[in-house]
């Protein structure tokens, strides 16, 4: 039996994850890890935010059921935990809004009757953290998303050996780069207003 690994946790910024709706899974067996493809290439199925908790509410009918909604630089995104994520459904219970959190997640998304694709977070951890931390992830994430901007912007036929995760967004997504830029800057620029 082959060794049990966790997948990495990717940095992302909200609004690229809001933007995502491209999934799949390795096998097609129900139990494998399911995969969510970002729009500058990212193949993600744990991801690491880092916000402001905004609002929490008690979602579940018969059990404990958090939602709560993070903050960062780009928009919103959505954090769910219930009996199966007992200490992150404790904190998102027991904490005082607002608050600084650090989230580490599956990555998971739900197609409305309409056809759209709504991404959240589905927690395993959740941390408090200090605007020093928050700042230390928005620089990271920043650089990180940068790097896959270029990465994509190599992808294509005239480039055989590019990463065949960048060519399927490109092909999927088929988005402006200038766009992911541009919430790279205002991202950064948050920053110097928290100075």
């Amino acid at each position: 039996m082959a060794g049990y690994f966790r997948e990495v946790a990717r940095r992302l910024f909200s609004q690229e994850l809001r933007d995502s709706d491209l999934t799949s899974r390795d096998e097609s067996d129900q139990y494998a890890p399911q995969y969510l493809l970002t729009p500058t290439g990212a193949r993600v199925n744990r991801v690491f935010l880092v916000g402001t908790l905004i609002e929490k509410e008690n979602i579940g009918t018969d059990t404990e059921y958090w939602r709560g909604r993070v903050s960062d630089p780009t928009g919103a995104f959505l954090v769910y935990a219930g009996q199966y994520q007992p200490e992150a459904a404790q904190f998102l219970a027991e904490c005082e809004l607002p608050a600084f959190v650090a989230v580490v997640g599956k990555a998971s998304t739900y197609t409305t009757d309409e056809g759209n694709v709504l991404t959240s977070i589905r927690a395993e951890s959740i941390q408090p953290v200090d605007a020093q931390t928050r700042d230390l992830w928005v620089l990271d994430t920043a650089k990180q998303t940068l790097d896959r901007i270029k990465e994509l912007e190599k992808a294509g036929p005239e480039n055989p050996a590019s990463n065949p995760n960048a060519k399927l967004a490109k092909e999927h997504y088929a988005a402006d780069m200038k766009e992911y830029r541009s919430l790279v800057q205002k991202a950064l620029e948050s920053l110097k207003e928290n100075i």
